[in-house]
């Protein structure tokens, strides 16, 4: 089950990786004043809307999986999809 957020997040750390150039990826996020830590790797999304050049993130924390969006400096927790909350 998915559940929508669409609320703005501090990411907080940040890991890169180097395949076809490097890249970064989220690794923690602030969020209602908790803080996640996303475990191993992600996967990163690049979506064209218009002129306009979207990244999306699937990060997973070992139980849930989270949809991050970033267009710029701002990170946003598009949802969750994974165990109850």
């Amino acid at each position: 089950m998915t559940q929508l957020i669409n609320e703005e997040v501090n990411v907080n750390a940040f890991y890169f990786r180097n395949s076809e150039g490097l890249k970064s990826f989220p690794q923690r996020i602030e969020w209602n004043g908790k803080f996640v830590t996303f475990a191993g790797e992600g996967l990163r999304y690049l979506v064209k809307h218009g002129t306009q050049l979207v990244q999306l993130f699937d990060m997973s924390d070992g139980q849930d999986l989270y949809r991050l969006r970033t267009d710029g400096d701002h990170w946003t927790l598009v949802g969750i999809k994974g165990g109850a909350r």
